[in-house]
């Protein structure tokens, strides 16, 4: 295993060299703002009216965002809501525990998504809308320091995008909704991938940075759909820790999507390669203990 491990780790470097994956030379740009207004502007696209907006959360862990396609996410700009301090998110990856802890209360809807444990320092953007055609999509990309080394463990940032109290940010094609233990390449200990040609790697213990970003690893880009609406419907777009406060989680909301109509077909090409690695489910056995036994658990 640490043959292969080191074969895909100086292979990944090379195919970089040969210009097959160009390393992104800028960082994303991020503006921390806890302005409601504000940050639904930025993600609101056509056949949408919106009202009664509210943020609940510390200011430094949502803000705005550009030039996210030279960093990699797939998605050039938009908001971004964090488990800790949005402006973390920028590269390079020098850190694999990169976070912060905010102090704040979790949420209900995202603890029920993750049975046994009580969330904390949640970022919820929160609003009514109406659509003109009755459908919802947006498109985003999830993100956390908590790639690889507690992938398939219960240590699990948590996210949603609730309408009228259910999550609609599910794996495509799926009823299952998108996490760190269902979509990933494996865990450095040799446990199973779930769903990897959906996930991309930026683990510095496991063969990157490659990408401009600090995360260790995000998705690509999905999007989250709802249709046959009536009326007005209330959203909740929420990300919060997991057990404890540290290592934080992210998820990008692309600019102008929040739309009744679906959003165009994403033009910058996907890093297939680097997806294709992961696929292979071959990882650094470097792990790094987060939590210890005696963390608190709600069970």
């Amino acid at each position: 295993m640490k043959v292969l491990a080191s074969f895909l780790k100086h292979s990944a470097f090379t195919v970089v060299g040969l210009g097959l994956v160009t390393a992104p030379a800028q960082a994303i740009n991020i503006t921390t703002t806890g302005d409601p207004n504000a940050l639904v502007n930025e993600i609101l696209g056509t056949g949408i009216t919106i009202s009664n907006v509210t943020y609940n959360g510390s200011p430094v862990a949502s803000g705005t965002f550009s030039n996210g396609f030279s960093s990699g996410i797939g998605i050039d700009k938009g908001i971004i809501l964090t488990s800790g301090r949005a402006d973390l998110a920028v590269g390079p990856n020098t850190l694999d525990d990169a976070g912060v802890n905010n102090g704040f209360p979790g949420d209900a809807d995202l603890n029920s998504l993750i049975p046994g444990f009580t969330t904390q320092d949640a970022a919820i953007l929160e609003f009514d809308f109406t659509s003109d055609t009755g459908n919802l999509f947006f498109n985003y990309v999830f993100a956390s320091e908590e790639y690889n080394e507690f992938t398939n463990s219960p240590f699990n940032d948590v996210f949603g995008f609730f309408l009228d109290g259910v999550n609609i940010a599910l794996i495509p094609g799926t009823t299952t909704p998108v996490s760190i233990n269902n979509v990933n390449g494996g865990n450095p200990l040799g446990t199973g991938a779930s769903n990897p040609g959906l996930f991309i790697n930026n683990d510095p213990s496991d063969g990157g940075p490659f990408f401009n970003i600090q995360y260790d690893g995000f998705t690509r880009v999905f999007t989250a759909q709802a249709t046959g609406l009536t009326g007005t419907r209330r959203i909740k777009l929420a990300i919060a820790d997991a057990g404890d406060g540290v290592f934080d989680s992210a998820v990008f909301i692309a600019g102008g999507t929040f739309s009744s109509e679906p959003p165009p077909p994403n033009t910058v090409p996907e890093p297939a390669t680097l997806i294709g690695l992961l696929g292979l489910g071959a990882f650094g056995i470097t792990s790094k203990i987060k939590r210890h036994q005696n963390q608190s658990v709600k069970c």
